[in-house]
């Protein structure tokens, strides 16, 4: 059966200020077309019935959750007591689903994507779920570039190897995220992607994976999976995952696996990952600029400009980010949106827990 598994764990810091540990990332309405989750949860709806759609998280984050999405399932939470990056957490997900589904075909979703063709975007996960379904192949999705984009990471197609079935291609190399003239190859090449971050898999299939690739974290996995629904369970999971590092899924089994497929997408994807990319995504005006709430600009052009009660006036500005949470404003430059997370990092290291 097809399970959805989205990936709702973390904070967003890049979103920093509106991006908070009582409100994060997405849960946020950063685009005028409801939350991110919301999205996603909307997204999948037609393919994935209610009772197989699960949500990665912790214990925290699922009751603001649950506060803002009332009609989400306490039993469809899987709790992560600890962050250790999308290895461990997709892993877990997988023991859990196979203990409810032994043929369960897993489809990871990150919660905080925008897509734009929805039809397409399903079809996309129907052509990787048939193509694992009976089969050891790891399957993801990948966006062909717009531009030569040097925020995400990419995946290079093996144009020689007969594809898996129409649409997909065996997958050559990962790329991670280059500087500007590496992107610009990429791009022109034509044998690139974007790595969009979304899988489909067999759960038993990246659990063997797993333990061929990262060991530790297999063993690991196991005893939890024997403490599953037992008083035991929190205990074990914690002590897993407080004594291991943690690893993405893409540097621990993705660029190591034998068998991995990508599915080409055409449906309009963005991971939101950034402020410069919510000023993409927005209506601009005649002179580039985005902008929520009261604002005002003279002699300003591509700026992003996301207001409350009081007004945001620019004077000949450019290509600049204001963004106001009413207990703090963030300004920088469009270009350096992507270290707004070391304003987060510095507020922690000061105890400024107050705007976190």
């Amino acid at each position: 059966m097809l399970h959805s598994v989205i990936m709702a764990g973390g904070i967003g810091a890049r979103f920093w200020p509106l991006s908070r540990r009582q409100k994060p990332k997405q849960l946020l309405d950063l685009l005028g077309e409801g939350t991110l989750l919301e999205q996603t949860i909307t997204r999948i709806a037609p393919l994935i019935p209610e009772t197989e759609r699960w949500i990665v998280t912790n214990q925290e984050q699922m009751r603001r959750m649950q506060d803002a999405i009332p009609s989400l399932r306490a039993d469809r939470f899987i709790l992560e007591p600890i962050g250790r990056n999308t290895a461990p957490a997709i892993g877990l997900s997988a023991v859990r689903l196979l203990a409810y589904d032994p043929d369960a075909v897993m489809v990871v979703l990150p919660a905080d994507h925008r897509i734009d063709h929805i039809d397409e975007f399903r079809t996309a996960l129907t052509t990787a779920a048939n193509m694992v379904s009976d089969s050891d192949i790891l399957a993801t999705i990948g966006m062909t570039p717009s531009r030569p984009e040097t925020g995400y990471g990419y995946i290079q197609l093996d144009r020689k190897a007969k594809q898996p079935t129409s649409g997909a291609y065996w997958v050559k190399t990962f790329a991670e995220k280059p500087n500007l003239q590496t992107a610009k190859l990429f791009f022109e090449s034509g044998e690139f992607l974007w790595n969009s971050g979304i899988f489909v898999w067999r759960a038993d299939v990246i659990l063997q994976q797993i333990a061929e690739h990262l060991p530790q974290w297999h063993s690991g996995l196991q005893k939890i999976a024997g403490a599953l629904d037992t008083p035991e369970e929190a205990a074990v999971t914690q002590q897993v995952f407080a004594a291991l590092k943690g690893i993405s899924i893409d540097y621990g089994v993705m660029e190591h696996a034998p068998r991995v497929a990508v599915v080409k997408g055409e449906f309009g994807w963005s991971d939101v990952g950034s402020w410069d990319e919510v000023w993409r995504l927005l209506a601009q005006d005649e002179n580039g600029n985005a902008l929520r709430g009261n604002a005002l600009m003279v002699k300003s052009r591509r700026n992003l400009i996301l207001a409350q009660n009081r007004l945001i006036a620019l004077v000949d500005m450019d290509d600049v980010i204001v963004v106001d949470a009413g207990d703090a404003i963030l300004i920088c430059p469009r270009e350096k949106s992507q270290d707004v997370r070391a304003v987060v990092e510095a507020l922690e290291k000061n105890g400024h827990d107050r705007v976190l």
